[in-house]
């Protein structure tokens, strides 16, 4: 029996793509024995522009790396920190693993979602913030911990939010 896959279409990468994306994908590429093997890392690349992937930018992948679109697709929604759609200058991730909603997640939650005045998954209308639950932040000792962008903090009072927020401003 022949396994049917998905064939991307071809795309004009360059008009989808940066020079300074395909050089790194390139190199990416090189890294390892088999192209596909570079596709988290072409990712994370190409969302470093506009902070998330659209889906031209799934297919240049794919071109690229000689696979399927739904491949790329498959390993973008895998991740928890790859973005498929439009988010805010900040994301702000919330623990809610057990270690976190035991010391304080619910409570920490809910006064993020009040000062933003937003729910999760919303970004606020200045586009400034995106607030999003993360499973795990490995940092179960000083829960309830918050990443927002690369900075993790914890542990994190619900008094603490607004304190925390302007440093992002």
């Amino acid at each position: 029996m022949k396994i049917v896959t998905d064939k991307t279409p071809k795309v004009d990468v360059a008009s989808i793509l940066t020079s300074e994306e395909i050089a790194g994908i390139d190199e990416y590429i090189h890294h390892y024995p088999q192209a596909r093997a570079a596709v988290l890392d072409a990712l994370k690349l190409v969302q470093k522009r506009n902070g998330w992937v659209d889906d031209a930018q799934v297919a240049a992948i794919a071109n690229m790396l000689d696979i399927a679109t739904t491949d790329v697709e498959g390993v973008a929604t895998f991740f928890n920190r790859i973005y498929r759609s439009p988010v805010g200058r900040h994301v702000i991730l919330i623990c809610d693993s057990i270690a976190c909603y035991l010391t304080g997640y619910e409570a920490l939650a809910d006064a993020f979602k009040r000062e933003l005045g937003i729910e999760f998954g919303q970004t606020t209308a200045d586009g400034r913030f995106t607030l999003l639950p993360i499973c795990c932040l490995g940092n179960c000792d000083k829960g309830p911990s918050v990443l927002i962008d690369e900075d993790t903090y914890g542990p994190v009072l619900p008094s603490e939010v607004s304190m925390l927020l302007e440093q992002y401003a």
